[in-house]
């Protein structure tokens, strides 16, 4: 028998628990196949446990989740909680707590699935946005003065020092050694590109620009550099998506773009996200919202859990797992769904589902 990797489960709120539940079905198929064994543990946290207990996370909460190999997330949101709350609250901290400082986004068009770019096709959309997850305009550094009155004063400062930009770095360059385009064999070379506005945040970007060429220049010879501004990439992302291989960027920039990313590949429907600690517990979860509207009808596009499950698997080391079950996902979409919309894929929740892991 293979390893066996302890889970832990954040079904969540809304319709999480049933786009998890068909998650749950291709990790099974998976493991069975591919000869490991996953033994999933489920936890509470979300609107419900809130509304009962007016807790929102236990103070242990990180502690406990670090005994585990991976977080496994549906949703968060909850329609009786006052938005930012739970998100702050679950998602933030335990991005904190547990130190994901990588935000992982793979851009992937699926065959049979429909862009908002015309012209374009799975062979155009095929890369992967790496996003700095601790640092940046996101800590809260900054304040308020004189408010209220006319001359209030308002600042936000984006703060980054060397090791978190160098540690941000390393994970992106051996990911694009990895799973860059040479190393899936759709292109000649593996090629990082560094996101960001030397041009006017003139510190900040001189020193992720340094560190840039100095590790690559150092230690990955063979991955092939290069620099956008991150305007310039939002309007490639349109236009040619097909230059872009492996991008790393700060939070606020990955922020922006990965959501235009996730639109060109077909919604939040499909696109599935990782926030990442190399050395210590990650999280996956689907980007699209809990979409409380939909809860209990079975009508949820389940593919997104489904493609953020495989990606915990290739995150855990079992490469061919992941690749099984994100084929079994391009055959479904290829073949059978009619529209990634809620209510419209032609198939219920779980059916779409049992498809996949049957495929798997």
């Amino acid at each position: 028998m293979g390893k066996t990797y302890q889970i832990a489960v954040i079904p969540g709120d809304g319709t999480g628990p049933e786009v998890v539940d068909e998650g749950r079905k291709a990790l099974k198929a998976a493991a069975a196949k591919f000869d490991f064994k996953l033994e999933m543990t489920d936890f509470d946290y979300g609107g419900e446990r809130y509304l009962r207990t007016g807790e929102i996370l236990p103070d242990n909460a990180a502690d406990e989740l670090r005994r585990f190999d991976a977080i496994y997330l549906g949703a968060i949101g909850h329609p009786g909680v006052k938005p930012g709350i739970l998100e702050k609250g679950i998602l933030l901290r335990l991005r904190f707590e547990l130190d994901q400082y990588i935000n992982l986004r793979p851009v992937r068009l699926y065959p049979g699935v429909e862009t908002p770019l015309k012209g374009k096709g799975p062979e155009h959309i095929d890369y992967a946005v790496v996003r700095e997850n601790s640092g940046g305009i996101y800590t809260g550094t900054g304040g308020i003065s004189m408010k209220g009155t006319p001359h209030e004063v308002a600042v936000q400062s984006m703060v980054y020092n060397r090791f978190q930009v160098e540690r941000c770095l390393r994970y992106a360059f051996d990911y694009t050694r990895k799973f860059g385009k040479k190393a899936r064999g759709k292109g000649d070379a593996n090629t990082l590109a560094l996101v960001g506005k030397t041009n006017v945040l003139t510190f900040v970007f001189d020193l992720w620009e340094r560190a840039f060429h100095e590790i690559g220049e150092r230690d990955y010879p063979d991955v092939k550099r290069e620099y956008y501004h991150v305007d310039a990439t939002c309007m490639y992302m349109v236009k040619s998506p097909e230059w872009f291989d492996v991008l790393v960027t700060s939070n606020m920039f990955g922020d922006i773009i990965t959501d235009l990313g996730a639109e060109t590949q077909g919604g939040m429907g499909i696109a599935a996200g990782g926030n990442i600690n190399p050395e210590g517990v990650s999280m996956f979860e689907p980007i699209g919202g809990s979409a409380p509207k939909y809860t209990g009808m079975n009508i949820i596009n389940p593919l997104a859990a489904i493609c953020s499950s495989a990606m915990m698997l290739e995150t855990l080391g079992e490469i061919d797992a992941a690749r099984a079950i994100e084929e079994a996902v391009k055959d479904v979409t290829a073949n059978k769904i009619k529209s990634l919309a809620a209510g419209k894929m032609g198939f219920s929740t779980s059916e779409v589902g049992d498809m996949v892991a049957e495929r798997v």
